[in-house]
């Protein structure tokens, strides 16, 4: 009887469970986007209690027992679908779904803010979205000439700084982190953002992300984030093709021109996608020649990537992107005088050749929980020589798995991950020593939808640095003893948004950032010309924290869909790094990333962006203002006395030009930029402005180091003002052939002291699209 029971038991439970599945309905389909029928990627289904998400190419599968039912179809970006759907016992229905891109602005999908794509207006910090057609229009085919668009986000000689948050570092340390497809790439030794690195041509959205977000990105992400995702094939194959040709006029003092033949430059572009089966292949290269203004200074070199996606099931893809970049240039660090401003300081004029690339492999996999599993990686190796010995070598790994969840019955999406970063570099700036270091963190994030209004997201990171000198000395016989450094730290984050209206969110965040020292901050070792730049050892990394509230409102005014953006923040940082001159028992004063203990930059920023027609002429508008109050928190007048050592605050006084006021250096409390266009039938035309208050503190060694500099800037001590203006026309959907003019009034200014930025200019261009 026993044994009876034990046979008969397995199959009774079989078949209660296949008259439980036979009572159920199957809804099988595939979502896709209504105009170029591509599948969409983890779109939603929901019905009642039971839901599913798609996968790669769009298609669902989805249970639910016999009845009669409303399921809602959403994405992203998208619309949302409903559908009345009558489940009879047994039945298998087939249901596919075409959605239309929504046309809000506050629908753009974004990834950044949280590692999954969520609707603009419900993200919780402040981000904004630059778009392709704008970056073309305006003719920026470098990524930093592109995100100074955007209110907030400037760039001194490369340095990127978002809202105050930093200065300049002399290439040197970035609080901004650099992604393109969600990896690092900034250089390993540096950590310096190797802006002719980011394939321009193949760019589906850039994405930046306003404020602190260590927690997610880790150490560089002090400050912000700025993510270029590049773009996959659509349905049908496309050819880009565009070609650039720039040259400037005399200065406004026809005294300040050097050269008989005017500066010139010209660039090509091609980039190709196309589906070849399950596979998706993207191709991109770029060509560029330029002779610049600046005497001395020029660029040549080719880049050359492609991305690969390979779609072995529905559930699994995998692929390798590739960037090679190869060229040479040359460049001054500052001037010889004022007199001749666009002529460099003989000692300081130096000329590189690079070879640089990018290995990525990656590979995402769907279970049948609905869980993702994501690998990325990236290669990225960077050959500088350099004819100052300053050239540079270096080698970084990155590797990070990603788990996400998405808990829909509870509206929760759980996000957590592993990475490891390691990075070796051997340079004359290092002794000619091997220098290695490595990152390696978890991290995890939660995401929780509360009702239909409230998003809350939370986050946590916990990160473990080692970075390993085994000492060396420096040819001018500065001893570096042997030390290996570690540091572990976790960090928080925590934000929420609120929808008041169908078209108002407002948002609070406040999340702590965190960097470790670079290589080159502890231990770079270089004459930059009339000063040396000594090691620092004992350098400690530097936090801080971000806090913000803000206010989205959508609004439409005809067929032009548009939004106004608030915001009120406040930045803190402990023990900032920064580049200050300090005595130096060998060479009695030198330049030396020290900690300069707390900076505060309180500040607000209106913003206002938007596309669509207004009485028959398409538009596009981006502008917006932002001021900051950046101040050191230790600044002390107090001389110093006879055998005794400076403190923090009388580094930062005597560090700064500024004697008044305990101003961070180099930041412009007053900002404005704007980009309007106006397009009607085939033609349009654009108007570009940035404006900038005066910069108010510097290095006060640059004052007696740079000839002519003080004179200068007491000369031009309102800040500057540029307008760039340009017009296409459109010869059918292939042809667009545009003329733009840089600096229309021809002002002469200067950004970063001791170089001058460009006199007016003219370009043609010409883009080819089938």
């Amino acid at each position: 009887m026993m044994l009876y029971c034990r046979n008969t038991l397995p199959i009774f439970l079989l078949l209660v469970a296949g008259m439980a599945t036979a009572q159920n309905a199957i809804i099988t389909g595939r979502v896709s986007d209504d105009k170029t029928n591509e599948g969409l990627f983890l779109a939603t289904l929901s019905v009642g209690d039971h839901g599913a998400v798609t996968e790669i190419d769009g298609a669902y599968r989805l249970e639910l027992p016999a009845g009669n039912y409303t399921m809602t179809i959403s994405y992203v970006g998208y619309n949302t679908q409903t559908q009345a759907v009558a489940a009879k016992a047994g039945e298998t229905l087939q249901l596919d779904f075409a959605l239309n891109a929504e046309v809000s602005i506050l629908e753009t999908a974004t990834v950044t803010s949280g590692k999954f794509e969520k609707s603009l207006g419900e993200v919780t910090v402040s981000m904004e979205v630059l778009k392709p057609g704008l970056v073309e229009s305006a003719n920026k085919n470098t990524l930093d000439g592109a995100i100074e668009k955007i209110p907030g986000v400037t760039v001194i000689d490369g340095q990127a700084n978002i809202r105050g948050g930093s200065g300049f570092s002399q290439g040197a340390g970035s609080r901004v982190l650099l992604l393109v497809d969600d990896i690092p790439i900034l250089q390993a030794d540096a950590g310096y953002p190797n802006w002719d690195d980011v394939p321009m041509e193949n760019v589906e959205q850039i994405e930046v992300l306003k404020g602190a977000a260590s927690a997610l990105y880790g150490s560089s992400a002090l400050n912000g984030v700025i993510n270029v995702r590049t773009a996959y094939p659509r349905s049908e194959p496309e050819t880009k093709i565009s070609g650039v040709y720039t040259t400037w006029f005399s200065p406004e003092d026809p005294d300040k021109k050097w050269w008989d033949s005017a500066p010139y430059s010209y660039t090509g572009s091609v980039s190709h996608k196309r589906k070849i089966g399950k596979l998706d292949l993207v191709l991109g290269s770029f060509y560029v020649k330029a002779n610049s203004f600046n005497k001395d200074t020029y660029k040549e070199y080719g880049r050359f990537n492609f991305n690969t996606r390979y779609r072995l099931t529905d559930r699994l893809s995998f692929g390798i992107n590739c960037n090679f970049n190869k060229g040479q240039s040359g460049s001054f660090f500052y001037w010889g005088d004022a007199v001749n401003p666009y002529v460099g300081e003989t000692s300081t004029i130096s000329s590189r050749e690079r070879f640089r690339f990018t290995v990525d492999p990656f590979l995402t996999y769907f279970d049948k929980g609905g869980n993702r599993h994501r690998f990325v990686g990236r290669y990225y190796d960077v050959a500088n020589e350099n004819n100052l010995n300053q050239s540079n070598f270096s080698k970084s790994y990155y590797g990070e798995y990603q788990f996400q969840r998405q808990l829909k019955k509870l509206d929760m999406v759980m996000t957590a991950g592993v990475v490891y970063f390691g990075a070796r570099s051997d340079s004359p700036l290092f002794g000619d020593t091997l220098l290695k270091s490595s990152n390696s963190a978890i991290y995890a994030q939660l995401d929780k939808t509360v009702g239909k209004r409230l998003n809350i997201s939370g986050g946590f990171r916990y990160e473990y640095n080692v970075l390993n000198n085994p000492g060396f000395v420096t040819g001018i016989g500065i001893e570096v003893p042997p030390l290996i450094d570690k540091e572990s730290k976790p960090v928080f984050r925590l934000g929420a948004s609120y929808r008041v209206g169908s078209k108002t969110f407002l948002r609070a965040s406040w999340g702590q950032g965190y960097r470790y020292p670079t290589i080159a901050e502890k231990y770079i070792l270089t004459d930059a010309g009339g000063f040396f730049v000594t090691p620092n050892p004992l350098l400690r990394s530097e936090t801080g924290w971000t806090a913000e509230v803000g206010v989205k409102h959508g609004f439409r005014v005809s067929k032009f869909d548009g939004f106004v953006d608030v915001s009120a923040f406040v930045m803190r940082y402990f023990d900032m790094m920064e580049f200050n001159l300090v005595p130096d028992s060998l060479l009695g004063l030198a330049f030396q990333s020290r900690n300069i203990g707390g900076t505060e930059t309180p500040g607000l920023e209106v913003s206002v962006g938007g596309s669509g027609r207004i009485g028959g002429i398409k538009t596009s508008l981006m502008t917006g203002y932002t001021y900051i109050d950046p101040k050191f928190l230790d600044f002390d007048s107090t001389p110093i006395q006879a055998g005794e050592e400076q403190n923090i605050g009388q580094i930062n006084y005597n560090n700064s030009s500024n004697k008044e006021e305990p101003v961070l250096k180099y930041r412009s409390r007053h900002t404005f930029k704007l980009d309007l266009e106006l397009e009607w039938k085939n033609l349009s035309a654009g108007l570009e402005t940035f404006y900038a208050s005066n910069i108010e503190a510097i290095d006060a060694a640059f004052n007696l180091i740079i000839t002519g500099l003080v004179g200068y800037r007491a000369e031009n001590n309102k800040g500057y003002t540029v307008h760039n203006v340009r017009l296409g026309y459109r010869f059918g959907e292939a042809v667009k052939v545009s003329v733009l003019m840089g600096n229309i009034l021809n002002n002469e200014y200067s950004i970063r002291p001791g170089l001058m930025e460009g006199p007016r200019n003219l370009t043609a261009r010409v883009d080819f699209k089938f």
